[in-house]
């Protein structure tokens, strides 16, 4: 763990979140689907739960669709119905049945198929998250701070203090980083942080599908990087929708970004070969940087991460979301049996259990998505004979097929209570 001394609480602030009644079992810094979340499911456990962020209400209540959506790994779905959600959402949720990988368009195609349990669903993230405040909101056990600025944060022995910029005092046992990548939490802890630049950049928007997907993620490589191509449900017209996630190389992100709706479709078409038929574009683009990053440690006094916070991996799988779920779903798991001990939320060994059980599976599916990356990502017909040879072995070794099917589902490993069905 990095050593660099933690900031001591100002007293005279403790007092004042106290004279409040200010004080919470748990203060989670961000309200995005980590953070909500894991709000949701540390009140079932009769914590009491305290959410801040800068962003308003209006925004997380917001259901339009801005063309981003997620992937979520059927035990992650399984959480959503553990919390209560799913009902809401089922309308909206495509399921994936069935992953389909190629080496660009050449033949030799690899095809996942869970059968009737499924690979997940794809979601529109506005619904996630509209969903995720909507619950959070209407829970006694959980007080949402939303468009709050925060002027100082501070960790001691015994306690977090939050104090805004409006002047009011929040302390808590435990403070959770659930910002994403920029994260004050993080750097309070003083703990370090690895990463670096895939000097790649993914582009994000939705299409229409000519021909229907077939409940079906598609996944084609090129050397300058993968296409995604992702089932949503049809739109009102009854046309086959999709997520596109198209990783660019940095130098060409702002010419494909530029283009027009027509000739951005026209690409998508040529890059997928045609199988889908024509692809056109119904939703704004959007575009980020990729990078790998990996907190060296997940807890220090007082303080734990998840999700983003704690880790970033490349969008090659679209498991950068259920990464995070799992997270949520194993602090939830400690910190639910620490209260029914009578533990501290602070309480650093208990801290560190969690660290412990989560570490080694954000490590492999970082490693994992890097290495997919970089080998794909190699030209020539060297590289390409590699590949293909890969792909055949993968596709006639049963064990090998089933290892894969499991962690697209997230069902391998020791799962946390919230992301198993119950009895």
């Amino acid at each position: 763990m990095n050593d660099k001394p933690l900031f001591s609480a100002s007293r005279t602030a403790y007092i004042a979140g106290m004279a409040q009644g200010n004080h919470s079992d748990i203060l989670i810094m961000g309200a995005g689907p980590a953070g909500l979340s894991l709000a949701l499911a540390l009140a079932r456990h009769g914590l009491s739960v305290r959410v801040i962020d800068r962003i308003t209400p209006e925004t997380l209540a917001d259901t339009a669709f801005d063309g981003r959506a997620s992937a979520l790994a059927s035990t992650s779905w399984q959480m959503l119905q553990n919390l209560g959600l799913a009902d809401s959402l089922w309308r909206d949720a495509c399921p994936i049945d069935r992953i389909a990988v190629s080496d660009g368009l050449r033949r030799g195609s690899l095809d996942f198929d869970a059968g009737v349990e499924g690979m997940g669903v794809m979601l529109p993230n506005s619904l996630l998250r509209a969903a995720l405040y909507q619950a959070a909101s209407a829970d006694s056990d959980i007080d949402l701070i939303m468009a709050a600025d925060i002027a100082h944060r501070a960790v001691d022995t015994h306690r977090a203090t939050i104090t805004l910029a409006d002047g009011r005092v929040f302390t808590a046992s435990l403070l959770v980083g659930a910002e994403g990548r920029v994260s004050p939490t993080r750097d309070l802890a003083g703990i370090g942080l690895s990463q670096w630049s895939y000097r790649q950049r993914g582009i994000v928007t939705a299409v229409t599908l000519e021909k229907s997907h077939q409940n079906t993620a598609f996944e084609i490589f090129y050397p300058d990087g993968p296409l995604a191509i992702l089932p949503l449900n049809d739109d009102d017209e009854g046309r086959p929708m999709a997520s596109i996630v198209w990783t660019v190389p940095e130098g060409k992100a702002d010419a494909w970004t530029s283009l027009s709706d027509r000739a951005f479709g026209a690409a998508l078409t040529e890059a997928s070969g045609g199988f889908l038929g024509a692809i056109t574009p119904v939703a704004p683009r959007s575009s980020w940087p990729l990078t790998l990053c990996q907190a060296s440690d997940m807890v220090a006094p007082r303080i734990v991460l998840v999700g983003d916070s704690a880790h970033i991996i490349h969008p090659i799988a679209g498991q950068g979301l259920n990464l995070g779920l799992r997270d949520v779903a194993a602090l939830a798991d400690v910190l639910g049996e620490g209260a029914r001990l009578g533990l501290d939320p602070g309480d650093l060994a208990q801290l560190k259990r969690y660290q412990q059980w989560r570490m080694l599976d954000n490590a492999m599916m970082a490693s994992a998505t890097d290495v997919l990356n970089r080998l794909y990502g190699l030209p020539g017909k060297a590289p390409s004979l590699l590949r293909r040879i890969g792909m055949q072995l993968v596709g006639r070794t049963g064990l090998i097929r089933r290892f894969i099917i499991d962690e697209a589902r997230g069902t391998s490993g020791d799962l946390p209570e919230l992301l198993m069905a119950s009895d």
